[in-house]
């Protein structure tokens, strides 16, 4: 069984009903219970919800500071190739953009690794378009063997791939898995990924859980805010990773709520996710989940970052750039425009002035053997 089998039995909610005919009185009740189920959740993602963002951020704020603590573990991104073969509508990376595509030797890796080892960051995100031809399992399995040198954690966000695929990363030394399903809606989800294997809804739904089952110590899923009604999307993205919370007890499962940021095309989204609505998923998927990981990148502007920071989130990016080759040397096309520019140190400035701990390394990933 797969959350595939939830998810059919719960998009047949009439959540457009759910969520206009809850009451004040509802979400009164709801921030006063510890521990919330699925129907809580819709209540606090609701419109009659955004009265009350005060009392949710102040539930919030105590919740994550019971679990973690007031620490926040920073990471930065890794470009390593933009190559494609998917026919994404909102992606500069999409096979049908016009532009002279990269994939860094590994001599280029090192440079990259070293520079970005230089700022003190010790977890690190690697990132690919999708194209197995330009990056098999063997072309990461060196750029891993090149990270570990720098770093103590290293994650993926590649193409998804099988369980045995994923254990050779693993044993290779990936420790974390990061893979978006984009939208949840079925529908949408056809309609803008036009050709490709990422047209395969099932098999991309499913990464997730393939890369629980393979050993990754943190998993993190997530929609793409804007592809479709964003209630509706954040209450799948968190029941996803309620799923995988409450099946694979090992793993530590993370959630994260990137919005459409410019790119190079000319997408619109289908829904406008103003900064109030964000804050609200933020929130509900806190309260609902108070022991799960909340990322935050820097697709958000620095001053909505700044103020997003005590309501939740565990783990932020710094001084990205979703370039390939973008921290030292010419980078090519960026995958979408970040927001917040500030490097490393002022991060770290930032969070020392709202009494925060940045975290460089929180594990040290071990070596597999056979």
């Amino acid at each position: 069984m797969s959350f595939y089998h939830q998810y059919e039995e719960m998009q047949r909610f009439p959540f457009q009903e759910i969520f206009a005919s809850v009451t004040e009185q509802e979400v009164k009740q709801v921030l006063k219970k510890d521990h919330l189920n699925e129907k809580d959740l819709l209540i606090l993602l609701s419109p009659t919800a955004e009265h009350f963002l005060e009392e949710m951020a102040q539930k919030a704020h105590q919740l994550t500071v019971r679990h973690n603590g007031k620490t926040m573990l920073l990471f930065t991104p890794m470009y390593i190739s933009d190559y494609c073969v998917n026919h994404c509508t909102y992606c500069s990376f999409s096979i049908m953009q016009q532009f002279n595509r990269k994939k860094l030797s590994l001599s280029e890796i090192e440079i990259e690794a070293k520079s970005i080892a230089a700022t003190g960051l010790k977890h690190i995100l690697v990132l690919t378009g999708e194209a197995p031809i330009h990056t098999p399992i063997s072309y990461f399995k060196e750029v891993i063997c090149i990270l570990k040198k720098y770093f103590s954690s290293i994650s993926i966000e590649i193409h998804p791939l099988q369980i045995e695929e994923y254990k050779e990363l693993v044993q290779s030394g990936v420790d974390g898995l990061t893979i978006y399903q984009e939208v949840y809606n079925e529908n949408v989800y056809k309609e803008i990924h036009i050709k490709g294997p990422k047209r395969n809804y099932n098999y991309r739904l499913d990464a997730p859980e393939r890369g629980c089952k393979a050993g990754m110590q943190q998993v993190t899923v997530g929609a793409l805010l804007g592809m479709d009604n964003w209630r509706k999307e954040t209450f799948f993205s968190a029941m996803h990773a309620n799923y995988l919370q409450n099946k694979y007890l090992e793993t530590a499962i993370n959630l994260s709520f990137p919005r459409m940021r410019p790119y190079a095309g000319s997408f619109k989204p289908n829904d406008d996710v103003e900064d109030r609505h964000l804050v609200q998923a933020i929130l509900a998927c806190r309260l609902f989940l108070p022991h799960i990981g909340v990322t935050l990148s820097t697709r958000e502007s620095s001053y909505l970052r700044d103020q997003l920071i005590p309501l939740g989130i565990t783990k932020m990016s710094a001084g990205s750039s979703t370039q390939v080759g973008g921290y030292m040397q010419d980078g090519g096309m960026n995958q979408f425009d970040i927001s917040d520019e500030r490097d490393v140190e002022e991060i770290c400035q930032l969070l020392y002035q709202k009494g925060y701990q940045p975290v460089f390394k929180d594990w040290q990933s071990l070596e597999v053997t056979s």
